[in-house]
């Protein structure tokens, strides 16, 4: 089920201005990487290229190669609509579509895919969907009411929940926790815990202590300046990256000294 990711020179560009400059980095399956780093300095942008979401944007595009278990998702004929359902995303704010109910909620990406699936089918994948996600006690009875009833950390579970329901290998999840509570918070942090066991999990946060809670790799992006490429300054373990990095400005960003 889970994947493991392969970067390899990676550049990405909006139009004629590089964003993120010459990133290479393995992510292990089954394991939380952290991306951590400054505003600006291209984390979510290279998050979206993982799964090809950054080209939804007019006049982005990414060089260099994207490799799932060596299979490059830049190769001439991928689709990226494929690429996508391999590689799920959660995003900053809790997206469920609003005039659905909770359960269409989490069909939206099997029915996207124009897959057929039977009643029964399909409730079981609701049920195991936000049971992986640790939201089905809350929300079983009322499963035909609008996801947009629930509070923000239910919807952000529901989120979840649709992104594991199309079964991908693995899930990509920017700042998931920035607009919610610290109980919210808490119980999406237990939430990638548990996914790791079956999903390769990447996560952009601003929190560092998120970062050094939730993750087992971290990797520090930094720019040089406004108008510069991001970049990757160190990539390892957390533990290493919060106590004993090897990179000045690592050490300066983690410890609050910086900027």
């Amino acid at each position: 089920m889970s994947k493991r990711i392969d970067v390899e020179h990676l550049n990405v560009y909006y139009g004629d201005f590089l964003a993120v400059d010459d990133i290479s980095m393995g992510i292990d399956a089954r394991s939380v990487t952290a991306f951590i780093g400054p505003s600006g300095c291209g984390k979510s942008t290279f998050l979206r290229t993982l799964n090809r979401m950054h080209e939804v944007i007019p006049g982005a595009r990414a060089e260099g190669k994207v490799l799932l278990d060596g299979e490059d998702l830049y190769g001439p004929g991928v689709d990226p609509v494929v690429v996508r359902s391999m590689i799920g995303m959660v995003f900053q704010r809790p997206n469920p579509f609003p005039t659905m109910s909770i359960r269409d909620n989490v069909l939206a990406g099997v029915k996207l895919n124009s897959q057929r699936i039977s009643r029964s089918d399909a409730d079981d994948l609701v049920e195991r969907s936000l049971q992986g996600a640790n939201l089905w006690n809350e929300v079983k009875d009322r499963l035909d009411k609008p996801g947009s009833g629930l509070s923000g950390g239910q919807q952000q579970r529901l989120c979840i929940a649709r992104a594991i329901a199309v079964k991908p290998d693995v899930i990509l999840m920017d700042e998931p926790c920035s607009a919610l509570d610290p109980i919210s918070t808490l119980a999406i942090e237990d939430l990638i815990s548990e996914l790791k066991e079956e999903y390769t999990v990447v996560i952009v946060t601003h929190n560092m202590q998120q970062a050094s809670r939730v993750s087992d790799k971290t990797a520090f992006f930094n720019i040089a300046g406004t108008g510069k490429p991001g970049k990757l300054i160190e990539y390892g373990p957390t533990s290493e990256i919060f106590s004993n990095p090897h990179e000045k400005q690592t050490e300066d960003y983690v410890s609050g000294r910086f900027g």
